[in-house]
C-alpha cells in the first residue's frame, strides 16, 4: 500500500480551509466558519500566512496571487465551488441544505464562482494587511507547532 504525502502541517483527519487574508468576504467566511462550526471540524488557515504558502506550494498552487478558497482535507485538495461545498456539506442544518448546489454541472458552479472571487476586492474591499486572529479564537487557525 503506497505511503501517502500529506501537506505541511496537515495530518489525515485534519479539514483545513485556506482563505485570503486580506479579502473581506474571506475574512466574513472565516468569521462565519468560527461562529458556525460548533464541532470544531475545520482550522482556518490565511493564503498569506507561511503555513498558507507551504500548503499551497505542496498543492503547485501560485503563491503570488489567489483566485480561489481551498479546501484541504487530510491530503485531498478542492478549491472553488467544490470547496465551498465540500465545506458546507459539513454543516448541519440549514446550512447544509445549500449543497443542493452540487447537482449544477462543474463549470457552471465554477463560472459563478469565479464571478464573485475575481471581483471580491471591488465588491466587499480589502484590508491593507491580513487579519490576526483574536486571542479567543486562535485555536482555531493552522499554526507551525500545530505540525505532527
Amino acid at each position: 500500500m503506497p505511503v501517502l504525502k500529506y501537506p505541511p502541517y496537515i495530518t489525515e483527519n485534519d479539514c483545513v480551509i485556506l482563505f485570503d487574508g486580506v479579502c473581506k468576504l474571506c475574512n466574513a467566511w472565516s468569521q462565519f466558519i468560527i461562529k458556525y462550526d460548533t464541532q470544531q471540524l475545520f482550522k482556518l488557515c490565511s493564503v498569506q500566512s507561511p503555513e498558507g504558502q507551504s500548503i499551497l506550494k505542496h498543492f503547485n498552487m501560485p503563491t503570488d496571487h489567489f483566485d480561489t478558497m481551498l479546501y484541504v482535507e487530510g491530503n485531498q485538495c478542492f478549491d472553488k465551488s467544490d470547496a465551498f461545498l465540500n465545506v458546507i456539506h459539513k454543516f448541519g442544518y440549514p446550512w447544509r441544505v445549500l449543497y443542493v448546489f452540487k447537482i449544477l454541472p462543474k463549470p457552471i458552479r465554477s463560472w459563478l464562482y469565479d464571478r464573485i472571487a475575481l471581483n471580491r476586492y471591488a465588491l466587499f474591499g480589502k484590508y491593507d494587511t491580513c487579519m490576526l486572529p483574536t486571542q479567543e479564537n486562535e485555536s482555531r487557525y493552522l499554526k507551525a507547532e500545530d505540525e505532527k
